[in-house]
Order: C-alpha cells, then sequence, then structure tokens
C-alpha cells in the first residue's frame, strides 16, 4: 500500500476524529475520543519517522557520492 495514501487517510481520520470530540458533550465519549486522536497521531509519527529517516539516510549518501574531488 502506498505510505502518501495511508498518512492522508490517518490525517482525514484525525481531523475527523478531533472535530467530534470538539461537539461533544459527554465526558466518556470526549475521553473515547481523546484515546483515538493519540493512537491516530502516534501512527502518524511511525510515518513521520521513517521518512524523516529514510531522508536522513538519503541525503548523506547523495553528498559522499556527489562530490567530484
Amino acid at each position: 500500500m502506498d505510505p502518501d495514501k495511508i498518512m492522508n487517510g490517518l490525517s482525514k481520520e484525525l481531523y475527523s476524529a478531533l472535530k467530534t470530540m470538539s461537539k461533544t458533550k459527554d465526558v466518556n465519549e470526549k475521553e473515547a475520543y481523546s484515546r483515538i486522536v493519540k493512537n491516530l497521531c502516534e501512527s502518524l509519527g511511525v510515518f513521520f519517522d521513517a521518512a524523516s529517516e529514510m531522508m536522513s539516510l538519503d541525503s548523506d549518501d547523495i553528498e559522499k557520492e556527489s562530490i567530484p574531488f
């Protein structure tokens, strides 16, 4: 599956959960949505960490190989 599609889907779900949580009046429902938001944020964090790691590896390789002298 495409990581961009996964991240976009997680972002949409996060936005939806935050929007619903802001409208909810019941404390128990707010707590449930806060857990959903926390889990979605952690899931997005995994992708951001992986992307960051991949970008740092790519830039190190490019710098070493692109210096002609």
